[in-house]
């Protein structure tokens, strides 16, 4: 996954307040990386990046973060 596609998908998680468990802000996000970037992903491998992202991939997540802060 692309930087800008996961900067995508963080930013639609975090104004919905995305807790795992909310099956129709998945699917946005879905149709969002499709409409924006032409990519197809399932929402469960999205739910796993997610938290993979939160739980392992620490200095990328802030990086995303900041990029997020930074353009609002």
């Amino acid at each position: 996954m692309s930087f800008v596609e996961m900067l995508e998908m963080v930013d639609i998680l975090k104004r919905a307040d995305y807790d795992g468990k909310k099956a129709k802000i998945m699917t946005k996000v879905v149709k969002s990386l499709h409409r924006n970037f032409g990519v197809r992903r399932s929402k469960d491998q999205l739910r796993k990046w997610w938290s993979g992202l939160k739980l392992r991939e620490h200095n990328q997540y802030r990086r995303i973060r900041r990029v997020l802060q930074k353009s609002k």
